[in-house]
């Protein structure tokens, strides 16, 4: 792109950069929405800072002719709608990246070109309307046709007033123009090769899919209190709920939300609680009151970086352990951990299925990464038959907790059946009585441990990419999935594959020969102890020969851990 002239490949990356309330969001939207509408692919990804206005934030904008699914550190084109951004973004800035502001100072990296959006912006309405014609200064050079661009505001813009709609058309309009001018000029013009026709397709949030995974599971009850980056799973259930039968409650703090579905399940509903890290300290009491009353319980931990409050707006892989002993005692729960969108779905539904059916805590651990990430699927959405609960119409003489073999017993609800539904906090006998009998004690810890059998049947087999019987083994668990796999397919090694875990305790035994058979063992996690390492080590004996580790808030880039692995396999000599 130096030297200004026609370039034409297919993928570009897009970094959009600007302060809080600039509407970043927005021109992400409307480009989203337009080359989908021209068939292409399209991955976008946020990075912003814990305010509401001001700061520094940017938006990750990938198109390309077939699936872009990863986060980059490669820019191509910025668009920057406060200068101070240049200085905090200059490390994803090549000397090829063309930065497009208006009055930018000379960056250290890149190749500036003025643009004149705040007299575009003031001339359409005021300053509110920036981002629009940002969106369509972007749109015009890429040639792009002025209906599709229309038809994307207004999609944008839908419920909106018609006059605030007509402004940003008009904004849109002359930022248009304004980037035709730029192409005409020779000074820059970038293409796309032909387009891969997946615009047809559903481009979903890992927010939006864990919601309708949720709703597909058969979740009615919401209980949360909100806290980032898990409040999008609950607004968007408030805003949509509504068409499954779902109500949503926010609870006074996190300690009456976790009680609050802990109640939902005990009178046969299947309820649900979406949080971070500090919320799901507060509720790990419930946890433990899920394990000793064995009623289902269902918690989405979105991760984000601490202790404490830490970076409440950036990503890390942190709460593992946290998630992992959660609650006193000891009792088996389960731990899911999605690495993509269409995974997100299926293990919100799977959630449900595997809370009712063994009678546990079962925990989705997202982060902010995948969260506030927009794939496009390419794969279909699938809803088995609609779930079905595992509880029983209860008889005269019924024992809520009979041992039984498998250690799950018959669950009755309050008022189906004649039986009396006796439930506790302490130990008790089978009927739900409190016990202080010390062999009977043995007997109740012995048959909530025998589930552990149950889950182990159940278990998801970790996911294998990239050349069987690979000598170098990649191993990670959730949201980097789809990071690794590109970065494998960047290097295009036969000696390298990866492991992919969606779930991760309990572990699926089924995967446990193919981290065996790997001469190099690789560990990619984000966080700073390698705690998903830690528990294959303590499980399987696993000896890592490297560790690629991330936690400064940001996820990793598919170059950082294409480099990471390149140089790990050099010092191998392989």
């Amino acid at each position: 792109m130096s030297g200004g002239s026609n370039f034409e490949r297919g993928e570009w990356n897009l970094l959009l950069a600007g302060e809080a309330g600039q509407g970043l969001q927005v021109v992400e939207a409307l480009l989203s929405e337009a080359f989908r509408q021209e068939g292409y692919c399209v991955f976008s990804g946020q990075e912003f800072m814990s305010r509401i206005r001001g700061g520094s934030n940017s938006t990750l904008l990938r198109i390309g002719s077939g699936p872009v699914r990863a986060w980059s550190d490669r820019t191509d084109l910025a668009i920057v709608f406060d200068g101070k951004a240049l200085s905090r973004l200059e490390k994803r800035l090549q000397a090829e990246t063309l930065i497009l502001g208006d009055g930018l100072q000379k960056a250290g990296r890149g190749r500036i070109l003025d643009v004149p959006l705040r007299r575009l912006a003031q001339e359409a309405g005021g300053a509110l309307f920036v981002n629009s014609v940002g969106a369509g200064i972007l749109w015009g050079i890429f040639g792009g046709r002025p209906e599709v661009l229309d038809n994307a505001v207004r999609a944008s813009f839908s419920g909106k007033e018609a006059a605030l709609v007509e402004k940003n058309l008009a904004a849109a309009g002359s930022g248009l123009e304004a980037g035709r001018k730029l192409k005409d000029s020779g000074r820059v013009s970038l293409a796309l090769a032909g387009p891969a026709a997946v615009g047809e397709g559903l481009h979903l949030s890992g927010t939006e899919a864990i919601a309708l995974g949720a709703m597909a599971g058969g979740c009615n009850f919401v209980f949360s209190y909100p806290m980032s980056p898990a409040t999008g799973i609950v607004t968007f259930l408030a805003r949509h709920g509504h068409d499954s039968g779902i109500l949503v409650e926010q609870a006074e703090d996190e300690i009456g939300a976790a009680n609050m579905v802990l109640g939902a399940w005990y009178a046969g509903a299947r309820g649900m609680a979406a949080t971070s890290g500090g919320g799901f300290a507060l509720m790990s009491e419930t946890i433990s009151l899920s394990a000793m009353t064995e009623t289902p319980m269902v918690v989405v931990l979105a991760q984000r970086p601490g202790p404490a409050t830490g970076l409440p707006t950036r990503t890390e892989q942190g709460d593992l352990q946290l998630a992992l002993g959660a609650g006193h005692g000891e009792f088996p729960r389960v731990l899911l951990a999605p690495g993509n969108p269409e995974q997100g779905f299926a293990l919100a539904r799977e959630s449900f299925d595997l809370a009712d059916s063994c009678q546990v805590p079962v925990i989705l651990l997202a982060d902010q990464y995948l969260l506030d990430s927009h794939f496009d699927l390419i794969a279909p959405l699938r809803t088995e038959a609609p779930p079905q609960a595992a509880i029983v119409e209860t008889t005269a003489g019924y024992r809520r907790y009979l041992l039984t073999p498998s250690g799950i017993s018959p669950r009755g609800v309050p008022g189906w059946g004649e039986g009396l539904i006796g439930v506790d906090s302490d130990e008790h006998d089978e009927s739900g009585h409190i016990t202080e009998d010390l062999e009977l004690r043995i007997k109740m810890v012995d048959k909530r441990l025998r589930k552990f059998g149950s889950l182990a049947e159940k278990a998801i087999p970790a996911e294998w990419l990239g050349p069987e019987g690979a000598s170098h083994l990649a191993v990670c668990w959730g949201s980097t999935l789809e990071i690794v796999r590109e970065a494998l397919a960047c290097l295009g090694r036969q000696d390298l594959a990866a492991l992919h875990f969606s779930q991760v305790f309990p572990l699926p035994e089924a995967s446990r020969q193919q981290l065996e058979r790997a001469k190099c063992p690789i560990l990619v996690e984000g966080n700073a102890t390698g705690q998903f390492g830690v528990l294959l080590t303590q499980h399987w004996g696993v000896r890592w020969r490297h560790r690629l580790l991330k936690y400064n808030g940001l996820p990793f880039s598919v170059e950082e851990v294409a480099s990471g692995l390149r140089r790990i396999l050099q010092g191998e000599g392989a």
